[in-house]
């Protein structure tokens, strides 16, 4: 009986031992394929994310193609990669202008115009920005010497910050490449998912995807897509308005329309109209900025209505953390990764899927 015992424990333990290899084994190639994916893993999150969200519009396409997958996924990548570089020529074009529009003055000697009366009644910053405003007008290379340290240390950051915006755009056009990729492979990307799913969530595998779905396609549609439409008129107003350096104001009005704080940003632009052109293009153009700030009052409960609601906190801090982690890309990935996990997770915790039909 001891003996029996002992070779059933040496069995017991060779075994063990075989499957801590395994599973070692298992760990060890898992993490070297982590390792060398890991540049391409956020661009191919981003494309799943892309291609999940324009799915409907890809299959009403394919339809009207004759259901030919290749060319609607063609056509859409297409579409995609205009409404992406479209607006980003405009607003380069605009930045470079702005900044050939100052480097002639600079060597033309042409002042600054003095600042109204009215600044200097401005609550705490009026005094002293009238008297810093008054000194370039007069004496511009004064003026730019007294803050040169405050430049010197800017600069930098705003090199490092126009480099982050153009590895943002390469980012989208290789993820937009990829969505187009899966959007041609639909059918065995939807069964590799269903199939992880499965794997993952065992029989209630299919109601978590849809659920995953639904959210993207909530957050691309109520949150991001919101702050491209806000974005879109706000540039409009902007380059209308003939407001200095357009392109860079749009840029960060995207940024803090995503972080659901785009109105506060419209007000300095708003100052600098009221203080440097005629009171009625300055309403005018407070109008237009207040329509836009309240625009999306009206479209998210439109397009949020289509979909899985997220609140507001889980987007803000997924697009912070988003862009701490992976920089630009990751404001948006961040905000749809953040929510697609905490809707999951609440489903899992109270053992229940709501998916609304329209989805």
């Amino acid at each position: 009986m001891t003996l029996q015992q002992d070779l059933h424990d040496k069995a017991y333990l060779s075994r063990a031992l075989e499957v801590c290899i395994h599973v070692g084994l298992f760990i060890l190639l898992a993490t070297a394929c982590l390792l060398i994916l890991r540049p391409f893993l956020p661009l191919t999150a981003w494309g799943i994310v892309i291609a999940i969200a324009v799915y409907p519009a890809y299959a009403r396409l394919k339809n009207f193609l004759g259901g030919r997958n290749g060319l609607a996924a063609v056509v859409c990548t297409l579409l995609l990669l205009a409404v992406l570089i479209v607006p980003v020529i405009l607003l380069t074009g605009s930045l470079v202008e702005g900044a050939q529009s100052l480097a002639a003055r600079l060597n033309e000697g042409t002042p600054i115009p003095p600042p109204p009366p009215s600044v200097e009644t401005w609550p705490v910053i009026g005094p002293r920005l009238k008297d810093t405003w008054e000194l370039a007008s007069r004496n511009l290379t004064a003026a730019l010497q007294l803050f040169a340290p405050q430049i010197k240390a800017v600069v930098p950051r705003l090199l490092s910050a126009s480099a982050g915006v153009g590895l943002a755009v390469l980012q989208w056009i290789f993820s937009i490449v990829i969505a187009g990729v899966l959007l041609a492979n639909a059918v065995s990307a939807a069964t590799i998912a269903r199939r992880l799913s499965n794997r993952l969530f065992g029989d209630r595998g299919p109601e978590f995807e849809k659920l995953a779905g639904a959210t993207i396609r909530s957050v691309t549609t109520g949150i991001i897509g919101v702050a491209i439409i806000q974005s879109c008129f706000a540039a409009l107003g902007f380059l209308v308005a003939g407001l200095p350096g357009a392109g860079l104001w749009v840029v960060i009005f995207t940024i803090a329309a995503v972080l659901q704080i785009g109105g506060p940003v419209l007000i300095l632009p708003v100052i600098y109209m009221f203080a440097t052109a005629s009171t009625t293009k300055a309403v005018i153009f407070l109008v237009w900025c207040l329509a836009v700030g309240l625009m999306d009052n009206v479209l998210k409960p439109l397009l949020l209505g289509r979909g899985v609601a997220v609140p507001t906190v889980v987007v803000f801090l997924g697009a912070i953390g988003g862009f701490i982690t992976m920089g630009a890309i990751g404001l948006f990935e961040g905000a749809i990764a953040l929510s697609v996990g905490y809707k999951l997770s609440l489903a899992w915790l109270e053992d229940t899927v709501d998916v609304s039909p329209t989805t």
